[in-house]
């Protein structure tokens, strides 16, 4: 299995940027997953959750401007950023948990880092 991550790139404040991260492989389906980010300097940061059960989850940081989902018919999960701001400018990545076919084995894997630069 592995996994794509697209969508970063530079954007000015108040922007808005939709990260992808698309697996591919023997997969049944994406049963949770996580978006994580880390500044320079800082350390990693969860932002966004997707559990198994459905229920997403957000860092007080980013609640109202981030917006998670999975596409299970492309395998792809995303993250639908606005209002952005320079504070957000980090190394975004994705933390996915599939079920392998046939058997619905879970496993965890990350997706390659994206950057977001949030800059004017």
């Amino acid at each position: 299995v592995q996994l794509q991550a697209s969508g970063g790139g530079l954007v000015q404040p108040g922007g808005s940027l939709r990260l992808s991260c698309r697996a591919s492989g023997n997969i049944s389906k994406i049963n949770s997953m996580g978006w994580y980010r880390q500044a320079p300097g800082k350390q990693q940061e969860l932002v966004a959750v997707i559990a198994g059960t459905g229920n997403k989850n957000y860092a007080d940081s980013v609640k109202g401007r981030f917006t998670t989902s999975v596409d299970n018919a492309k395998n792809t999960v995303y993250l639908q950023m606005v209002s952005l701001k320079p504070e957000d400018t980090a190394v975004y990545s994705c933390n996915v948990q599939v079920l392998l076919y046939p058997d619905n084995t879970p496993r965890w894997y990350w997706g390659q880092g994206t950057q977001v630069t949030v800059s004017s």
